[in-house]
């Protein structure tokens, strides 16, 4: 009954139109969360996984942007590898030891869905909500995290940004040094540059390409190429100049894989920083990073990534 109840008031407080041309719908049932837009899925955040994540993430033409597996098995072109890789997702490989990107006893539980809204502004649509997480291993909360979701549709651009307040459930907590982490996408195999589908490619901030992005510092990172119809389509993860460690380190994979991780100096074998990657947060303090994901349909150039990502950090 619980259930059915938010369903329906939040379907009555989101429902109407925002624009003359957009209406957005938001369904939550239980720990999900569906945005849809113009009667369709646009994404769903996912709170009954082991790691919380948005998928599916949809282009304006309703072609998938990012991998269906797990969700969706034997989809053509697609691997069945790293099942861990759910969508669009945050967490870590170290934390206090505890493996949370990839361990099944690692999980980070969402306690609570609240502050759903949408608006109109300036030709532009609007969603936002936030959600209270555990970042629980073998039952025992680590890590305490407040995480906001906003997200932005404007002609064929799609921006999600997320804002994610962390504090120790307890003791002091450490984020261990290693490239299992931490921000992350998983794109649709054509985004890919290697595989029987692959026809992406990779650029960063500061004019590296491809396989070269790898473990190397960047205000942002973009996989750009066609998705399943032959549409041009940009993936993009900046990184908010008032994050710990920026720029950021980037774990950016020929298979799909994107994920800033501001952890991993050794992992990436970044001689430039001494030290290790190690990050302690003391009991009582807090760690706030940003991310800004932009979904674009057409090419890197109409994009505006540079562009994008300077309104992202200006005055905040």
């Amino acid at each position: 009954m619980r259930t059915l109840e938010l369903t329906l008031a939040l379907s009555l407080l989101s429902a109407a139109s925002l624009s003359a041309d957009l209406k957005i719908n938001l369904k939550q049932e239980d720990k999900n969360l569906q945005v849809i837009v113009d009667g369709k899925l646009f994404t769903e955040y996912h709170g009954d996984t082991r790691v919380p994540c948005l998928y599916p993430l949809m282009s304006p033409s309703g072609t998938h942007l990012t991998r269906q597996y797990p969700f969706v098995k034997g989809v053509a072109g697609e691997k069945s590898d790293h099942p861990h890789h759910t969508g669009f997702w945050f967490t870590h490989g170290n934390v206090n030891g505890h493996d949370f990107w990839h361990k099944d006893d690692c999980k980070i539980v969402t306690r609570r869905i609240s502050e759903h809204r949408a608006a109109q502004k300036d030709g532009q649509a609007t969603i936002n909500f936030s959600v209270e997480l555990a970042w629980e291993a073998k039952g025992k909360p680590i890590i305490l995290e407040q995480r906001q979701y906003e997200i932005t549709l404007a002609g064929k651009t799609r921006l999600i940004d997320v804002t994610s307040a962390m504090k120790p459930a307890g003791d002091n907590v450490t984020f261990g040094d290693t490239k299992e982490g931490s921000f992350a996408i998983r794109t649709a195999p054509s985004l890919r540059l290697v595989g029987e589908v692959a026809k992406g490619k990779i650029t960063n901030s500061e004019g590296v390409k491809d396989n070269d992005a790898w473990g190397k510092r960047a205000r942002w990172v973009a996989y750009h190429g066609p998705d399943s119809a032959g549409t041009p389509q940009v993936i993009a993860i900046f990184d908010h100049n008032k994050n710990l460690r920026h720029p950021t380190w980037w774990h950016a994979r020929n298979y799909g894989l994107l994920t800033a991780n501001p952890f991993g100096i050794r992992a990436f074998r970044d001689k430039s920083v001494k030290g290790s990657g190690n990050f302690e947060l003391k009991k009582g303090e807090s760690l706030t990073q940003r991310y800004r994901l932009l979904l674009h349909e057409g090419s890197l150039d109409s994009a505006k990534v540079e562009e994008t990502w300077k309104s992202f950090t200006a005055g905040k």
